[in-house]
């Protein structure tokens, strides 16, 4: 079955870098578009950023210049690379896959997003 695990998080200082993981496994990694996603207790879930399957990327404004997306579909990993982090970044971050082969993910919300991980928490104090 399709299974997303999301690793990397953790609790650093406003400045510092994380680069968050999620392992896919049980589907054709290479064939669907990707992103991440974060949200806050009270808040609905935000499209941080997303890629597909020829690296097109696309990012929210708030991370544009400090986040990176990435894929290795060699070893079914996505990638979120955050530097600069800010206390606003604070937040638990979840992988999630598009429900439609060779679809894109610019544009696309979370009621598009089939195949959710679990999460990670990032906290960051200032």
């Amino acid at each position: 079955q399709v299974q997303l695990v999301e690793s990397g998080g953790g609790s650093v200082q406003a400045g510092a870098s994380l680069n968050l993981s999620c392992a896919a496994s049980g589907f054709r990694f290479s064939s669907y578009c990707m992103a991440w996603f974060r949200q806050t207790p009270g808040h609905p879930r935000e499209k941080v950023a997303s890629i597909n399957l020829d690296l097109a990327t696309s990012y929210v404004d708030s991370v544009k210049g400090r986040f990176t997306i990435s894929r290795d579909n060699e070893k079914n990993i996505l990638y979120l690379q955050m530097n600069s982090l800010q206390p606003d970044d604070t937040a638990i971050y979840f992988c999630a896959r598009h429900r439609s082969l060779y679809a894109s993910c610019i544009g696309a919300g979370d009621q598009d997003m089939s195949y959710w991980g679990k999460g990670t928490s990032v906290s960051i104090s200032s």
